[in-house]
């Protein structure tokens, strides 16, 4: 069971700090180089950031959960407190350790990351519901935060400051969202593959490339340019589903130390944390975008993220994950077959957010 007394978040060992200061930091560039010569931005903290992220208490925690274990995988799933449908279609699916260990040979541990319930009026029922579900999984890492979509970076802090003081040790990271679908087989092949390698500096997801801070004050990105005032962000990957490196985390999780968290949206803050330690994001072409990828075996075969899946999830799981699909694959005939099909349902006249025409012929 997670432990459920007023467990100060790990601590930073900072010093100094001040109350009743702003909450809208300032920015300022920082003057640090990466190499090539490319600059590197960064938002300094104001101090009274300082207490905001260290105050926060764990509700449930499982200090255990990686402890004397050989790690390949620690799979974060963003989620809110009323989703519980959602992370049960997870543990069902690619979230299932007990799958993982038996069915592909590698350890994973799957936590649920979340904030405290936000309607005041069943917060102390959907605690209570919260708490009785951590009971039976033993897979909650909740801190008392509201979660909210403008408290993303918090919950992203929550994640990195976890695997620093509990998990450093393993192999590989991947945050992702409650409404994704992880063909878990090829992540699993693919991370195995990288370990054996000895691979350092890693991240990969769906990269945004010079993205613009939105200015429109109507939209739910809208970034004021008192905080951040570039015209464009560091590259970043999506926040929907990324993989990185334990080094990689520890480097960004040293960053987001210094980092100022006002800024809420979260893959962007990563992508300031990474670009301040010059680590450069790694575009892998079956992270998929916003879009579902298509439905066919033949992407099956290569696919490692899919977005928007809540309600097809299980079906989409039984069909991805089929033994059957790698014979669509096999053999000259069947990759001819399989390149001719993604050309097909890839590389369309009209854009849609899934894998790139790319894919196609990788």
């Amino acid at each position: 069971m997670g432990q459920r007394v007023n467990e100060a978040a790990p601590s930073a060992g900072w010093e100094g700090g001040r109350a009743g200061a702003s909450p809208l930091p300032q920015a300022s560039k920082e003057g640090s180089r990466a190499s090539g010569g490319e600059g590197r931005l960064a938002l300094r903290w104001r101090w009274d950031n300082l207490d905001r992220v260290s105050s926060y208490q764990y509700l449930i925690n499982h200090r255990e959960k990686c402890q004397q274990q050989d790690v390949l995988l620690l799979l974060f799933v963003k989620t809110s407190p009323e989703n519980r449908h959602r992370r049960d279609a997870i543990r069902q699916t690619w979230g299932n350790e007990k799958y993982v260990r038996s069915q592909l040979n590698a350890n994973i541990k799957t936590l649920f990351a979340l904030g405290q319930p936000t309607d005041h009026l069943q917060q102390a029922q959907l605690q209570k519901e919260l708490q009785l579900e951590d009971q039976k999984y033993n897979d909650l890492i909740q801190q008392d935060f509201l979660d909210t979509f403008h408290n993303l970076t918090l919950k992203l802090l929550l994640q990195f400051s976890w695997v620093n003081a509990y998990c450093p040790h393993a192999r590989f990271i991947m945050s992702a969202d409650d409404d994704i679908f992880i063909h878990m087989p090829n992540l699993v092949a693919y991370l195995q593959s990288l370990a054996q390698m000895g691979v350092q500096d890693l991240w990969i997801g769906r990269v945004h490339r010079g993205s613009p801070p939105v200015r429109d004050k109507s939209s739910k990105y809208y970034v004021p340019y008192e905080m951040y005032q570039w015209p464009s962000y560091p590259d970043y990957t999506a926040g929907a589903a990324y993989v990185i490196s334990n080094d990689v985390a520890a480097k960004v999780y040293e960053a987001s130390l210094t980092l100022n968290t006002s800024l809420y949206i979260d893959d962007v803050f990563m992508g300031l944390c990474a670009n301040k330690m010059g680590i450069v994001p790694q575009y892998h072409v079956f992270f998929s975008g916003e879009g579902k990828a298509p439905y066919h075996p033949c992407i099956y075969n290569k696919m490692m993220t899919s977005h928007g899946h809540v309600d097809d999830l299980h079906q989409l799981w039984k069909q991805a994950t089929d033994p059957k699909v790698k014979k669509f694959s096999s053999g000259i005939w069947g990759r001819i077959y399989c390149r001719l099909v993604n050309i097909v349902l890839l590389c369309k006249l009209y854009y849609e957010d899934t894998y790139p025409c790319s894919a196609a012929f990788s």
